[in-house]
């Protein structure tokens, strides 16, 4: 796990200096080793945080044994020695950076097909300087970039970039980036809050030559999706348990202490029982509470820490603890970012790094096995009485007390193709379109659309299914995978997601339905591989999800932010959103039961934050 960067510029627009200060800005990502290589219109930068052979010599950028490629890389190969017996290689490392680039000088860019890890990577052909980059199929590891035409730069973050563009260009705020987040709370795929740079695509390569930008796409979902899909749930429980200890017993591969987060939920409770299962020695588990006691899973962490016979540690959060990490959520996610459970990941990843340098965590399996309230919504709008019935229904509800009127929000969506972002956003308490287009200024109001990226599929999928699919394709990966990287790389932690082995995805997507959600238990099919490890009766409560409580802390001990970051003298000063329905939003939120308006004012605080930070 480590930060890279780097650029192509035929013009010689770039510099040494450029360079180094890109990779000055990512020695969190990497403590442990900075190298560069610079040749004329080239260049490569490596920050390394050592997992995997610890030794200068797998330090990068690495040059291949003949010496005409070179490669700087973020991320882990976990099949890199069963790759290594088929190159039949001549180590001059113990490293899997060594095993992927000999790959790319044998196989050529195609190579990426047998990858099974997370990554993002650079190689430069150093005879031709043609530059390729690759990212990995889940898009687990980030990656930025900026090209003009003719030049281009990337980095692992967004902050590199941004630095060496503004020496020679303006950057413009992206209006369609600020839609997009008022109504996810993230800016997603392709898109950053700035018009000149985009994200990297995931399952996808690039060459970069003279001939420009050329993308290619190695790895699809769609093409994994089977005609017949698997219904018998002994077959999908034996097959799924299978894959499980496979993946965790490879992400196990590490020359450095390790240990997994911990929340006493379904997920990170299987990825740990899985770990101390294969695990050769007592696995540490890190979990972290709240002293606000309905937002606390603390003890339920220390319940299955306790059977496992776990190294446990557990941190109680309060807001202090909270208060201090407000103010490097910008430098740590460098674009308008509203998921707050951003903060206690950063506090469990600091509290970790004490004792460890890689952790699992279990992020993947509410979206693959169908864990989230708002699959039971889609299901239930997809009813044709409701929708044919819908606006009535929302317009009724709407004049009951408070709790129904999220509901009338959610009943009144547009149409079917914006549909899995209404339910996602209507859930998350965000603005839905039409609130958007009431709160900004008309020069920042877009219409934008979220492509399913799913079509062409080779089977039915349920209203759930789809549902699920676009939180895969957008909240898992532009929010979920966003935060954990950066918290833990905040503090030079690497962290690893066995559910997201591209082969357990792609099995799980062909397991039907009704072993996702069986008689009203979500996650069921997996949940029957968790209680061969842990007794059921350890996980007979409610799903609460990594929060904070944020009503509550923006009503008294963070009420501060509403005055600072959105007042009326904030709010004109940049004219993005209309001063009137800002103020009658707090007056709601601070003077009335309307508690669901929470997460629309951290939007607004966090929008108005970043806008103050970085102008």
């Amino acid at each position: 796990m480590c930060g890279i960067s780097g650029y192509y510029s035929p013009d010689s627009l770039f510099s040494k200096q450029d360079i180094e200060n890109m990779s000055g800005l990512m020695n969190h990502r990497g403590p442990d080793n900075r190298g560069y290589f610079i040749k004329e219109k080239v260049a490569l930068a490596h920050n390394r945080l050592s997992i995997i052979d610890l030794s200068t010599e797998a330090n990068q950028p690495m040059f291949s044994h003949n010496e005409k490629c070179c490669i700087v890389f973020n991320g882990e190969i976990y099949n890199y020695r069963e790759i290594a017996s088929e190159l039949n290689l001549k180590w001059k490392t113990h490293s899997d950076t060594e095993v992927v680039l000999e790959a790319f000088v044998k196989w050529g860019p195609e190579f990426v097909e047998k990858l099974n890890g997370m990554f993002a990577l650079a190689i430069i052909d150093i005879e031709t300087n043609n530059l390729f980059l690759f990212r990995d199929r889940i898009g687990i590891k980030p990656l930025f970039y900026f090209f003009d035409g003719k030049n281009f730069l990337f980095s692992s973050e967004l902050k590199a970039i941004r630095q060496i563009v503004k020496k020679y260009s303006a950057l413009t705020l992206n209006n369609k980036s600020i839609n997009e987040f008022l109504h996810l709370g993230y800016i997603p795929e392709p898109d950053t809050i700035y018009e000149e740079i985009n994200k990297f695509p995931s399952g996808k390569y690039a060459i970069i030559n003279n001939h420009g930008l050329q993308l290619k796409r190695y790895w699809q979902l769609k093409t994994h999706l089977k005609p017949e899909i698997i219904k018998n749930e002994n077959e999908a429980k034996t097959q799924l348990k299978q894959l499980l200890e496979n993946s965790v017993r490879k992400r196990l591969i590490s020359d450095v202490p390790y240990g997994t987060f911990l929340s006493g939920g379904v997920d990170s409770s299987l990825v740990t029982a899985i770990a101390q299962k294969v695990s050769t020695q007592k696995i540490k588990t890190f979990s972290i509470g709240f002293k606000e006691s309905k937002y606390n899973e603390a003890e339920y962490a220390k319940s299955v820490a306790k059977y496992l016979n776990t190294g446990h540690h557990e941190f109680i959060v309060s807001y202090s603890d909270a208060i201090e990490l407000i103010d490097s959520l910008d430098s740590a996610y460098d674009e308008p970012f509203a998921d707050s459970s951003a903060i206690p990941t950063m506090l469990v990843s600091k509290m970790a790094k004490q004792y460890v340098t890689m952790t699992l965590s279990g992020d993947g399996g509410d979206e693959l096995f169908h864990g989230y309230g708002s699959y039971i919504w889609a299901n239930r709008l997809s009813n044709p009485l409701v929708k044919f019935t819908r606006k009535p229904v929302s317009s009724a509800l709407s004049l009951l007390p408070n709790r129904y009127k999220r509901i009338s929000k959610l009943v009144n969506y547009k149409n079917r193709r914006e549909l899995p972002s209404h339910i996602f956003s209507q859930e998350q308490y965000f603005f839905s379109r039409s609130e958007i287009k009431e709160i900004l200024h008309p020069g920042f109001y877009e219409n934008f659309k979220l492509k399913e990226r799913h079509h062409e599929i080779k089977h039915f999928l349920s209203p759930a299914e789809n549902q699920a699919l676009f939180d895969f394709n957008y909240y898992l990966k532009d929010d979920l995978l966003v935060k954990v990287d950066r918290a833990s790389m905040k503090y030079s932690l690497e962290t690893r997601v066995p559910l997201l082995d591209h082969k357990i995805v792609e099995y799980a997507l062909n397991i039907a339905p009704e072993l996702k959600i069986k008689n009203g238990i979500q996650k069921y099919i997996l949940k029957q591989v968790l209680y061969d490890y842990i007794p059921a009766e350890l996980f007979n409560r409610p799903k609460w999800g990594f929060s904070i409580p944020l009503n509550q802390w923006l009503k008294n001990e963070l009420s501060y932010l509403i005055d600072e970051y959105l007042s009326r003298n904030i709010i004109e000063k940049y004219s993005i959103v209309r001063w009137s329905y800002v103020s009658e939003l707090i007056y709601k939120f601070r003077n009335k039961d309307y508690n669901y308006l929470y997460n629309r004012v951290w939007l607004l605080i966090v929008l108005h934050k970043w806008l103050e930070k970085n102008n």
